[in-house]
């Protein structure tokens, strides 16, 4: 059995998968915001809710929006920011035992499509987060790639290449850098170009809904942010070349990016023919929590 974690804003989940993948157990509680003891009394209560379940021997994974740094064992780079600088992972081994791993979210939802989802099958899989932030993370040959600083996949912090006008220096992120692929492909990073432009606060779904309708400066927004996608994963391929793309996130259900990002990506690939598939992710925003459980291949397996 296999017991897996997701670290929300707004939301813990909690899921119990057995062998083969299948769900026996699931709940969501919300997440103590600020509150890191909260946060890890909320966690130990959802796996013992689990462990009642049917997983008394289970494995645990935590995903969260975060990385522990393998220099000092402490959270980084979480926008979750009562997580960092803390012991993460050694409090929740003290609360629930030795076998406990933590990993990044988005590392978590690229491992749940390779391993079931809709990469399963490929060597190379990239899973793209398109939500409230933008993330990333790389699987090969069913393992995930962290890196040796524990960054691997963090597309969403680098600049947006082959900038337009306007565009650069680009808008402040919270990272301290400006320009970053996050401030453009973000949900909110949508709705702020559109605000640029027409001086209007609109949601992210609603200039899907408006563009859909023919309303035109809907449409040249999204536009804009096709092109932009466009660019970004042309970066990416040149870099990794993955076997598969597969989109997870809020703007993941936007259905028309599938077939016309692919169409612009072309001229900035360095190559002859751009065979990538960019797919929608299959196990939608359960992928996180799944990819969680799965960071346990084996549930027999050591730390």
């Amino acid at each position: 059995m296999r017991i897996g974690v997701d670290v929300g804003g707004t939301k813990i989940e909690g899921v119990l998968l057995d062998r083969q993948g299948r769900e026996l157990a699931r709940k969501r509680v919300p997440t103590p915001k600020g509150n890191y003891a909260a946060t890890l009394d909320t966690i130990s209560t959802l796996v013992v809710w689990l462990r009642k379940h049917g997983g008394a021997d289970a494995t645990v994974g935590v995903g969260i929006p975060g990385a522990i740094s393998p220099a000092s064992g402490l959270v980084k780079n979480a926008n979750a920011t009562w997580l960092i600088g803390q012991p993460f992972l050694d409090d929740l081994r003290t609360r629930l035992g030795p076998r406990v791993r933590v990993a990044n979210d988005a590392n978590c939802f690229a491992l749940s499509e390779a391993v079931d989802g809709a990469g399963a099958g490929a060597a190379v899989v990239f899973g793209v987060i398109l939500g409230t932030g933008t993330g990333g993370g790389i699987v090969v040959d069913g393992q995930v790639v962290e890196g040796r600083h524990a960054v691997g996949g963090e597309w969403g912090h680098n600049p947006l290449p082959w900038p337009e006008a306007g565009e650069w220096p680009g808008s402040s992120c919270y990272c301290g850098r400006t320009g970053c692929i996050e401030t453009f492909l973000s949900g909110p990073g949508l709705a702020a170009d559109y605000g640029r432009a027409v001086g209007e606060i609109c949601s992210p779904e609603d200039i899907v809904v408006k563009a859909d309708t023919g309303d035109q400066p809907a449409e040249d927004a999204l536009a804009r942010y096709e092109h932009r996608l466009a660019r970004a994963l042309a970066g990416l391929i040149n870099v990794l070349d993955p076997d598969v793309i597969v989109l997870g996130g809020g703007m993941s259900n936007v259905d028309r990016l599938y077939s016309t990002v692919p169409r612009q990506w072309a001229p900035y690939v360095f190559s002859d023919v751009v065979a990538t598939p960019l797919v929608k992710a299959r196990h939608g925003d359960a992928g996180g929590v799944r990819g969680a459980a799965w960071l346990w291949p084996d549930a027999s397996s050591r730390l």
